[in-house]
């Protein structure tokens, strides 16, 4: 029989101000296989663990099961508790008392002792069935890919890459720097954006351990946890880098012109093009789509005048195959596209209506006006500017649900930019809340007040245009009336959302994506950069909105999750994955998509019984690399084959009866 003792927390008032915790311990003694039983007010601390440790050694014990909080918060600390006694660390069980009973029954004791009492039943009765488990090792590949590089990328890839590990960088568009090379000043020290990131964005393209890929995409990744296959596409750009001086001549006599992206439409570029002056690479592409030799079969003129000879009308597409051990994903954002949803703001019908990123590109010396402020309809200086906040946000109706966190901060950034370049302007700024949460954020909004911005309470219901007006109808909470302001150009905040393709990057890593469409982190605030599929990490906004700090916070974070995992020689794996058992398993497949791990997989194995001719027979196998023991296998499989170590079948059947008894 095994000789199991019971560990009750009273986890300060949490459990204790609920339950009568010693009396839990003292029925605890009754239950089968108990030895020991006792109660300590917290068991997590160093004197608890070593309660633990002394009780296993003075009581011959074999089984522990300890009565307290989340396994998720503290499971590790008591199976390190186990191991340090000279247990195996898997003969433990824990049960939770706390979120799953005193939490939820605060108000009702005796049904929460009652109930407390049944769950450390159900713990002891799988603790009676629990078998020591060993973890498995894997070779580590040193090697770490980053995708999307925009400024969570960049610091990613230099964190990682300065601990002295190699790191493959792929960023989708022709430049890294992603939306933050596109912002004039960030706040609230009015730094230089570009002044800022592309110091970064050469380091990374000169960094010894950093192999950049530009104008690439990610598509597909296979394998685990330190042993990853990644397929790169690198699209064509029909011009030779390897030759290509970046001279720009040929930019220069493209006769081609095409809206410019980068600027969001405000001007135009040329078929062949860099995306803006400090790109990096400093080498243009080809625009196929609209280039005048690909459409017509004409023109030429970019490759008779490159004196490198670097333009290549045949270049190919090409697959780039890396081994990687850790892969973050920084995928950024993108803002909201509410054209249709918020219709009665006139975006996209009247020209001056923009969003915050049109402002940003026009209050930029890099931009299309040279950094003057002026309006697209007709290039004059606007005197009345109104801001509208929270377009999209905060709006499950029409838009998203939750706050984007940086809009009240550009948005005060941009009204003391026009306050500052607009002699005599007048700002307006229509808000529900403002949320200042940051290192001099609350100065700075103050800040803009004392410039002169007014600050209207209220939604904005309509903008219509009145001659070479806009007309901004909304109301003050506040004073509780309609309001109405005549303005050369608003200005709307758009919400963050997450950016395009997502889905399939998410898909491809294993990661979840939340209802909201960010990628789903493995714990808010214990594991904000991890996932649940081992190996893979996140950086900045592909997980939630941020503002730039914290973006190279959480990026040099991850950054420190992956240096950690790459030192290692080898990996322990978890022993609490699915295992087969091949001499009933049918083949049938059912196991295989419902894998979200893509762990699970058939193959054909040769039979031998005795007096009989060898047969190959199909079977599931499971990749113990990639399996994360979420028991969705377990669950699709008929015949019983697929079970998960330490939550076996007989296991999960004991613990109901423990329950229901």
């Amino acid at each position: 029989m095994p000789r199991i003792g019971v560990f009750v927390c009273w986890c300060g008032s949490n459990i204790g101000g609920v339950i009568d915790c010693p009396k839990l311990a003292t029925d605890a003694v009754n239950l089968p296989g108990v030895v020991y039983s006792t109660e300590y007010k917290y068991m997590c601390s160093e004197p608890g663990q070593n309660s633990i440790i002394q009780a296993i050694r003075d009581h011959r014990l074999d089984r522990v099961v300890v009565a307290s909080c989340s396994p998720r918060l503290h499971e590790e600390t008591f199976r390190k508790t186990l191991a340090r006694a000279g247990l195996n660390p898997y003969l433990l069980e824990m049960a939770n008392i706390r979120e799953h009973c005193t939490w939820v029954h605060n108000k009702e004791p005796e049904k929460a002792q009652a109930k407390s009492l049944a769950l450390v039943s159900r713990a002891v009765a799988k603790a009676n069935l629990l078998e020591p488990l060993f973890p498995s090792s894997i070779p580590m590949t040193k090697r770490c890919l980053v995708i999307g590089g925009g400024i969570a990328g960049i610091q990613t890839a230099l964190d990682v890459a300065d601990a002295g590990h190699e790191v493959i960088l792929v960023e989708r568009e022709p430049t890294i720097g992603g939306n933050m090379v596109k912002l004039d000043k960030t706040f609230p020290t009015l730094d230089c954006s570009a002044c800022i990131s592309t110091p970064k964005m050469v380091a990374v393209s000169t960094h010894p351990n950093i192999t950049l890929y530009t104008y690439s995409e990610v598509a597909g990744v296979d394998g685990y946890i330190g042993n990853f296959e990644v397929t790169i596409r690198c699209k064509v750009s029909y011009v030779d880098h390897t030759k290509c001086t970046g001279c720009g001549d040929c930019q220069a006599k493209c006769p081609t012109k095409v809206s410019n992206e980068f600027n969001l439409g405000l001007d135009t570029r040329k078929a062949i093009y860099i995306p803006f002056p400090q790109a990096v690479p400093n080498k243009p592409v080809i625009d196929a789509a609209n280039c005048r030799y690909f459409t017509t079969g004409k023109c030429k003129i970019c490759q008779k005048i490159c004196a490198a000879g670097a333009i290549d009308y045949e270049q190919q597409e090409t697959i780039i195959t890396e081994k990687v051990g850790a892969i973050v994903v920084a995928t950024g954002y993108q803002l909201f596209d509410w054209a249709a949803a918020y219709g009665e703001y006139g975006y996209g019908r009247f020209p001056d209506v923009v969003t915050g990123m049109h402002f940003e590109r026009l209050v930029n010396a890099a931009g299309p006006t040279g950094g003057k402020i002026l309006r697209p309809s007709d290039q004059t200086e606007p005197k009345t500017v109104v801001f509208v906040k929270c377009v999209g946000s905060r709006d499950p109706a029409k838009g998203k649900e939750y706050c984007s966190r940086a809009c009240c901060m550009y948005t005060a950034k941009h009204a003391h930019q026009v306050l500052e370049k607009v002699p005599g302007a007048k700002v307006y700024i229509f808000y529900i809340d403002v949320r200042t949460p940051g290192k001099a954020y609350e100065e700075f909004y103050q800040r803009t007040i004392s410039d002169g911005a007014v600050y209207v309470r209220g939604r904005v219901s309509k903008i219509y245009q009145l001659g070479d007006k806009l007309v901004v109808r909304g109301s003050d909470t506040l004073l509780g009336r309609p309001v109405e302001v005549e303005a050369d150009m608003v200005v709307l905040a758009s919400a963050m959302v997450s950016s395009g393709g997502i889905e399939d990057v998410a898909r491809m890593v294993s990661v979840q994506v939340d209802k909201d469409g960010w990628l789903q982190e493995a714990h808010p605030k214990l594991r904000p950069v991890e996932t649940h599929t081992g190996g893979v990490f996140l950086a900045g906004t592909c997980q939630g909105p941020k503002d730039i700090p914290d973006t190279v916070a959480q990026a040099s974070a991850a950054a420190s999750k992956v240096s950690g995992l790459l030192f290692r020689e080898e990996l322990a794996t978890d022993p609490m994955i699915s295992t087969v058992n091949q001499a009933i398993c049918t083949g049938c497949g059912l196991c295989v998509p419902v894998c979200p791990y893509q762990a699970v997989e058939l193959k054909t194995i040769t039979e031998r019984i005795p007096g009989h001719a060898p047969r190959e027979r199909t079977v599931a196998s499971v990749n113990s690399g990639l399996c994360q023991g979420c028991g969705a296998c377990n669950v699709a499989c008929r015949p019983g084959a697929i079970q998960v170590k330490g939550f076996s079948n007989d296991e999960l059947v004991a613990e109901v009866d423990a329950i229901c008894l």
